[in-house]
């Protein structure tokens, strides 16, 4: 895995948390969620925000950040950069286990330089902008997901947290949570993130014993979910099919869909690394 380094130690609880997904994925007490900065949105609660390229602070949010990237993020930007997710991970991302957690994180790499600027930052804004990750997609709002341990439910809570310096934020076009999901095509990559935020919630408890999380077992779930042109090579040219079960029609599918891969590899994932069984996958006898 490519620039691995060790950060702070990440906050985690056993029981009802709050997964923050903008930013930076971790988990909080639900008890302190009235705590945290920004302004919860419920259903049918409003914000103001409009960002236009005539505002003096237009480009200033794409500096200098801790920008988390999700499987999902990474399919979208490297097939709109039409290169490999070898080569996009090499190219644009820190790879970062913090001290406590047992998976990586994956963190777009900023430019070199003073300002440090999003790789993709044009003098006219977003040069991937179509294709752009989920954070900034969901900016202003930073989006997480409650889980209940006793219901294993799951419930989505939402922040309207610009940072001070956006004027965007003065502007008098109103929304929702639901309308600016919408107006920003977000509403399927909220879904990719979602789906990614159940395995990871997975990954508070140690599932590599000795090897650690820099062994060969760890490095197979790392590219099952983000290196998935890898994944694909691995499991049509080595035993895997032959060990693993699929079927004809969903192998039909992963081996041109880089989306149904990615499921695929989720599924896998759960299965290979926690041994939960899926309708997708079944050891051979």
């Amino acid at each position: 895995m490519a620039n691995l380094k060790i950060k702070e130690k990440s906050p985690l609880v056993n029981r009802n948390q709050l997964q923050c997904n903008n930013i930076i994925m971790k988990y909080v007490d639900i008890d302190k969620l009235d705590k945290l900065p920004g302004k919860r949105l419920d259903d049918g609660d409003t914000f103001r925000f409009q960002c236009l390229s005539n505002l003096d602070c237009f480009n200033l949010c794409c500096r200098n950040l801790n920008l988390f990237l999700y499987p999902y993020d990474v399919v979208r930007l490297k097939n709109k950069l039409n290169i490999s997710s070898d080569e996009f991970l090499d190219k644009y991302v820190d790879v970062v286990l913090r001290e406590a957690s047992f998976f990586p994180e994956v963190l777009l790499h900023m430019s070199e330089g003073k300002e440090k600027t999003c790789p993709f930052l044009t003098e006219l804004g977003c040069g991937v902008y179509p294709d752009r990750p989920d954070a900034c997609r969901m900016f202003p709002l930073e989006q997480g997901a409650i889980y209940d341990a006793e219901t294993k439910k799951v419930k989505a809570v939402y922040f309207f947290r610009p940072p001070d310096f956006c004027l965007g934020q003065h502007e008098k076009r109103e929304w929702t949570t639901h309308t600016w999901k919408d107006d920003q095509n977000a509403v399927l990559y909220n879904k990719m993130t979602g789906s990614w935020a159940e395995v990871k919630r997975l990954f508070q408890a140690d599932p590599w014993g000795s090897q650690g999380p820099d062994g060969q077992k760890a490095k197979m779930a790392f590219m099952a979910t983000y290196n998935i042109d890898r994944f694909r090579d691995f499991m049509f040219n080595s035993s895997f099919l032959k060990r693993y079960k699929v079927k004809s029609a969903l192998v039909k599918k992963i081996k041109k869909d880089d989306i149904q891969l990615m499921k695929f590899g989720f599924e896998w994932v759960k299965f290979f690394v926690w041994g939960i069984t899926t309708k997708n996958i079944r050891p051979r006898k």
